[in-house]
């Protein structure tokens, strides 16, 4: 997640990257807004964007605002 970049896609979204693939993927729906993964990557990380919506939710708003976003951990 970037700070302030909220201004491309204009909805909440995060960056995925994947072996030289990368992605932005919306937090509301899973969605790939721009790029491209592997269909089992990106599998993986709408699974986990659908476990911390909540907190990608907050971390977006904390991100647009310029602070700093909370860790959340990834898929084990």
């Amino acid at each position: 997640m970037f700070f302030r970049d909220n201004e491309r896609h204009h909805t909440a979204h995060i960056h995925a990257r994947y072996q030289g693939a990368e992605a932005s993927i919306s937090i509301e729906n899973g969605d790939v807004l721009q790029g491209s993964l592997p269909p089992k990557q990106l599998k993986m990380v709408q699974v986990w964007i659908d476990i911390h919506k909540e907190e990608l939710m907050i971390d977006w708003e904390l991100a647009v605002n310029g602070d700093a976003p909370f860790r959340i951990p990834p898929l084990q």
